[in-house]
Parts: C-alpha cells; structure tokens; sequence
C-alpha cells in the first residue's frame, strides 16, 4: 500500500512558485507575497515538507563559475536487471550531476559537468563506459543552457 499524496491546492501552489523563485523568502515575506497568513504560510509549508512534495532546498549555480566549462547528456543504454547498480555506479562518478532513467531507445540519460574536453572524454570513456552493466553511451555537448518559464502560466503559476 502507497502512502498518501499530499493534496496540493492553488495557494500551495503559489508557495511553490515563490520559492522556486526565491528559496531564501523567509515564513514571512512568503506570507506577504501569497497573500495568507504567518501562521498559515508556516503550516502549509511544514505540510508540504512533510508530505514530500517540497524536498529540499538547494543554491542553483553557474557551471562556468565553477571552473567546470564543459557539460553534455551522455545517454547511456543498459543490460537488462542492471538498473539499480548502474545508477548506484553512475552517481558515485564526481562528474555526473544528474541521472534520470527513461524510456526511449536507449535507459538513462546523464548530465555531466566537467572541467575541459579531456575530462570529459575520461569520465565517458573510462568511467562511465567501465561501469559493468553498461552496454553502451552517446555524448551530446551542451552548448547553452537557459532557464524556461515552460512551467509557468501568464500568471506566473506552475501549470500543473
């Protein structure tokens, strides 16, 4: 039996919002933009943390200011039953940044984050493609990145 999916309403949604823009409001200035009370920003936010629906907060950074000028999708497709190894593997290597299984024709798609071209032959080539359960991989570099507002309407909401 699954737990119980914290129900998300429109004002929670606009806590969302807000703080996806701005992870730092404070209780209160996340109460004055939502238009609710202290008490109630505080309440709903603890039942979202809670509930699972927000799970953390995190400082979004610039690869590049980080030395790390090079980043790519590196596909990666997978024997059969290796799944939770491989993603295990995959997310010990310091480069890899993020790992998301997917259903397409080939099983997870990585993004890596590296210092230099070189780096990022050697984390393709001698990391990721040594890791047993990996068939096979296909780099595509990442040339520019940007932020969308895909997930939000005219109004600025998440569009759920």
């Amino acid at each position: 039996m699954s737990p119980a999916r914290t129900r998300v309403d429109d004002t929670d949604r606009a806590i969302i919002q807000a703080l996806r823009v701005d992870g730092r409001l404070s209780v209160r200035a996340l109460a004055e933009q939502v238009h609710i009370s202290r008490a109630n920003a505080y309440a709903r936010l603890e039942r979202l943390r809670e509930g699972g629906v927000i799970t953390g907060f995190t400082a979004q950074v610039a690869p590049e200011h980080l030395g790390l000028g090079t980043s790519a999708y590196v596909s990666v497709s997978i024997e059969q039953n290796t799944w939770k190894p491989v993603a295990a593997a995959l997310r010990s290597v310091p480069s890899v940044e993020r790992v998301a299984l997917v259903g397409a024709e080939f099983d997870a798609l990585v993004t890596v984050r590296c210092h230099d071209n070189h780096e990022l032959r050697d984390t393709v080539l001698e990391q990721i493609q040594a890791i047993p359960g990996v068939k096979a991989t296909r780099t595509w570099l990442i040339f520019e990145e940007a932020d969308s507002d895909v997930m939000r309407g005219s109004e600025g909401r998440i569009g759920w």
